[in-house]
């Protein structure tokens, strides 16, 4: 008897019916292909009423990655590195993202682009690593930059009158000098060997581990660096010699799959399209930025101090990069002590410090807080950013992390010899011993040299008195005799602070948060509250004082391809708003550990 038609396509049904989904599914492997390059600002991102959220912060890299690691849909992670200018606190964390999303059983593959060290020191966390062939490894070794202003100054004929206390204070010295100090060099010499030994040496030496490599090797190789990409690849610091193009094939072989599809900017916010030919468009857009709907979940909120500290609004820094405003701090903590839907509060610290009442300002509204406060240091927290997380009833760090710097110091230019230069001259009445401490055209007088020495040191004496106490709160006893061993000014890598007490774990922002968790005593998923708030494009362009921030847009974006001439500017941004503050918690920009 002849099978009718619909008995045959009934057949192949089932046939196919009967083939495994991970037969049907092998064919095809989705890769996540994420970019890392520029700095990786960690500051929150402001909602654009204009263009939507197509900008992207550290925290949004991160995220990205743990989503690839969730999603069935992917087999695989790409990582694009080209030209990172990070600190190691950010290379940490980063590699433990990686190391994380490969405890799932799936791939990760790196490509460098411009073959800088950082992105080496990343992509060693992957499966696989690739350069093109034209390209190069430039591993030279590691070096610590400090860049000295007084030679400027002197010709500029402007003078830095600076007090301090510790002999480790480093952040005065490039404005008084034209070398480093033999404490400072001793100091920095000191976090350059734990940051060689083991972020640098030490870590090729674990994730390489399939050439077993020895320390020793390893340093006479970065000693002969930098390196061809067949030489890289022939020492086994690379796998392969690819373009983009052609390490898809590599991933391809590797994941086992007949065809690899590369989802470009995998999971990136995109910028929502605005309606050009409709003229209402743009000033529905302004007058309407979208505002998301709060919930009543439970929260973390994630509160971050981004950039130098100053007392009054935060905001952006004219050269790029992000203020810290200790009213816009108070405010935000605030916010997060009156939320009843806030449980915890991590604190996220990436920041030199800077004024002394402004760190405290925000130390006190810490303290006032009633709920459990987790800190979270990122690439630096040190002097008035180690001083806020004192706060926190445990500290996070990261191995790369600089900490530390526990010392105060007060300064101002003198600009009398500069205004003799140009022609101008400065006549002054006062009354008062002491009328003339912050005046710009003459050095501290004897007496005003000794009142701001007396300031100075009962501002020391209060930072001593409140890490103590920090400590204490976190667990860690210490005397006020063992604190001032570490305190001097040093500055510690957050290994070495971890070994000291001076921090409490090393972990990423995600343990913080954790722990936050924990010590609220909640239970189930909790939803991140991120303070303060980013001011919106159409704040920024309403605020009456906000012509810096506008400036800076445009700065920051030709700065954007010169990242060492950025640093410089920075540092000089924050001078500048330190001028009229009479004591400084800070450490300099211009300390460069590349």
């Amino acid at each position: 008897m002849k099978a009718r038609p619909w008995f045959w396509a009934s057949a192949l049904m089932i046939v196919f019916l009967a083939v495994p989904a991970h037969a049907a599914d092998k064919a095809v492997a989705n890769v996540a292909h994420i970019k890392l390059s520029g700095d990786l600002d960690e500051a929150p991102i402001p909602e654009n009423p204009l263009f939507g959220t197509g900008m992207e912060n550290f925290r949004g890299k991160l995220d990205r990655i743990k989503k690839a690691k969730a999603d069935k849909d992917i087999q695989a992670l790409y990582l694009q590195l080209d030209g990172l200018h990070i600190g190691w606190g950010k290379v940490d964390e980063l590699r433990r993202a990686i190391i994380d999303f490969r405890t799932s059983g799936k791939k990760a593959f790196a490509f460098i682009e411009s073959g800088e060290s950082k992105d080496y020191m990343i992509a060693l966390a992957c499966d696989e690593i690739a350069l093109p062939e034209s390209g190069w490894l430039m591993l030279t070794g590691m070096q610590i930059e400090v860049t000295f202003f007084k030679g400027l100054l002197d010709k500029l004929g402007i003078k830095a009158d600076a007090l301090k206390v510790g002999d480790f204070k480093g952040a005065v010295e490039p404005f008084i000098l034209n070398k480093m100090s033999p404490e400072v060099r001793k100091n920095y010499e000191s976090i350059l060997e734990d940051f060689y030994d083991k972020s640098y040496v030490g870590a090729i030496v674990q994730f390489r581990a399939g050439k077993k490599f020895t320390p020793e090797q390893v340093r006479k190789i970065i000693d002969e660096g930098p390196y061809t990409a067949k030489k890289a690849k022939e020492l086994g610091l690379v796998d392969r010699i690819a373009y983009a193009d052609g390490f898809q094939d590599t991933m391809k072989t590797v994941l086992d799959a007949e065809r690899v599809v590369v989802k470009r900017n995998y999971a990136q916010a995109k910028a929502d399209d605005l309606d050009t030919s409709n003229p209402f468009a743009l000033m529905m857009k302004l007058l309407k930025p979208p505002t998301p709907k709060e919930s009543t979940k439970p929260k973390i909120a994630v509160i971050y101090a981004v950039g130098p500290i100053t007392t009054g609004k935060g905001g952006n820094s004219l050269f790029g990069g992000d203020v810290v405003g200790s009213t816009t701090m108070v405010e935000a903590i605030r916010q997060a002590e009156n939320d009843k839907t806030v449980k915890a509060i991590v604190l996220r610290v990436d920041s030199p410090g800077g004024s002394a009442l402004a760190s405290d300002l925000i130390w006190a509204e810490l303290k006032r807080c009633k709920k459990p406060i987790i800190a979270s240091m990122s690439d630096t927290a040190a002097s008035g950013g180690y001083y806020i997380c004192m706060a926190g009833q445990k500290i996070y760090a990261e191995p790369g992390t600089l900490t530390g710097s526990i010392g105060v110091f007060g300064m101002k230019l003198v600009l009398g010899e500069l205004e003799d230069k140009v022609g101008l001259k400065t006549e002054v009445i006062n009354r008062g011993a002491n009328s003339g401490m912050m005046s710009s055209s003459t050095p501290f007088s004897a007496s005003e040299r000794k009142a701001m020495t007396a300031l100075i040191d009962d501002v020391y004496d209060q930072f001593l008195t409140k890490a103590l106490e920090g400590r204490k709160k976190a667990g860690k006893t210490m005397t006020r005799a063992e604190l001032e061993k570490l305190a001097g000014g040093r500055v510690w890598t957050g290994r070495q602070a971890k070994e000291v007490g001076l921090i409490d774990e090393l972990g990423t922002l995600d343990d913080a948060i954790q722990a936050a968790k924990d010590a609220s005593n909640s239970k189930g998923e909790m939803e991140l509250l991120i303070l303060p708030k980013p001011k919106t494009f159409l704040d920024t362009l309403l605020d009456p004082k906000g012509a810096d921030e506008r400036l800076s847009m445009g700065l920051a974006a030709l700065l954007r391809d010169m990242p060492e001439l950025s640093k410089q500017l920075k540092t000089v941004d924050g001078l500048l708003r330190l001028r009229s503050e009479p004591v400084w918690m800070t450490t300099p920009y211009i300390v460069n550990v590349k």
